[in-house]
């Protein structure tokens, strides 16, 4: 099976969306939140800055505001070359980022105060300053970066170059790429252990993850997988690596103590896309490119569970409690929210244009 997106790697750069201005008010949300007269959990804006994107089959149980609103899931939105920012506390875009060309993934470091975005046709990295909602450096990298992400003390991002076959870090103190790590053909994915000991990075075309020792920036293993191995998530334990192989619609489970696939997961049929494990380890969600998400049980590592969401979702991710899972979906230009205590969708949010969110999005 061929994946979504394969027809929009090669597209010219002319062809890319118009860029937004960056948007100033998710502080006067906040702001109003917290408080000024209104009614506790009653946000007061001016009818025209609320844009009407949630649509519930359920109100959901974080619909409340809570002082500060928050957390924040940063959406990058392939065809309009931007970042939508939407404070799930209320489920409403606050702010729109504009970003470089074609940005897919997307990752923030753990203080939660900056964004760092792979911007595939520009070849390199926008860095958001979440408090301001700006850019403020933009990194050259290999070509065609796709998959980002940060090590757990914030010092390192490490990004998968789909057209160079190769990692780029970059040093977060000055922004600058410190080392050029070559993997195998057409890395996607990348995650980094809870540890930061190690980088785990799926390449599509060899059908294998690079394993980076982060002491040496050197690969210290590879693992075959399945076919056309796509987003990888790490557990929160740093114990197992759960990679989707698109072409053979499949979930690899790799031990990380031996390196070598412990389990593969049948995804029924359906080509996997993006992948993200909830805070607790228990649960792995999968999005399908048949319009689904399916959830796996990390105990038994058998499907427990599956949602149907919009067209076409690619990118996902769990906030920080666990409570709901945030689904981009490409084809419909909205992003999915699911109740994890019910699986079933309780909101829709409208973004951008061709939304990918590959990554760690929500901080």
């Amino acid at each position: 099976m061929n994946e979504h997106d394969d027809k929009k790697n090669h597209e010219s750069l002319r062809n890319g969306g118009k860029k937004t201005k960056s948007l100033s008010r998710r502080r006067l949300l906040k702001v109003l939140a917290a408080g000024g007269g209104a009614a506790a959990g009653t946000t007061l804006l001016p009818p025209k800055w609320i844009k009407p994107v949630m649509e519930f089959g359920a109100l959901p149980l974080h619909a409340a505001v809570s002082p500060g609103g928050g957390p924040y899931a940063y959406i990058t939105n392939y065809g309009s070359n931007n970042v939508s920012v939407i404070n799930t506390a209320t489920n409403v875009v606050v702010a729109t980022v504009a970003v470089g060309n074609r940005p897919c993934g997307i990752a923030f470091n753990p203080a939660g105060t900056r964004v760092y975005v792979a911007n595939m046709n520009s070849n390199n990295v926008s860095v958001i300053d979440k408090a301001t909602d700006t850019v403020v450096a933009t990194i050259a990298v290999g070509i065609g970066p796709f998959g980002i992400a940060v090590n757990r003390a914030g010092t390192f991002v490490y990004v998968a170059n789909t057209g160079s076959n190769n990692v780029s870090v970059i040093n977060t103190a000055t922004n600058t790429v410190v080392a050029t790590i070559a993997v195998g053909t057409e890395p996607r994915g990348v995650d980094v252990n809870p540890a930061g000991t190690f980088v785990y990075v799926s390449n599509r075309l060899s059908n294998n993850v690079s394993v980076i020792n982060t002491a040496t920036n050197t690969v210290a293993a590879t693992v075959a997988v399945g076919n056309r191995p796509n987003g990888v998530a790490v557990n929160p334990a740093g114990t197992f690596v759960y990679v989707v192989n698109n072409s053979s619609t499949n979930v690899s489970v790799i031990n990380t103590a031996t390196n070598a696939v412990a389990a593969t997961i049948s995804m029924g049929g359906a080509g996997p896309f993006g992948i993200a494990v909830n805070p607790a380890g228990t649960f792995v969600y999968v999005t399908l490119l048949n319009d689904k998400v399916n959830v796996i049980a990390t105990a038994t590592n058998t499907i427990v569970a599956t949602v149907a969401v919009a067209s076409t979702p690619l990118g996902i991710a769990v906030n920080p409690a666990g409570t709901f899972v945030y689904v981009a979906n490409n084809d419909s230009n909205i992003v999915s929210v699911i109740n994890t205590a019910t699986n079933t969708v309780v909101a829709t949010v409208a973004v951008g244009s061709g939304p990918y969110a590959y990554g760690k999005f929500i901080g």
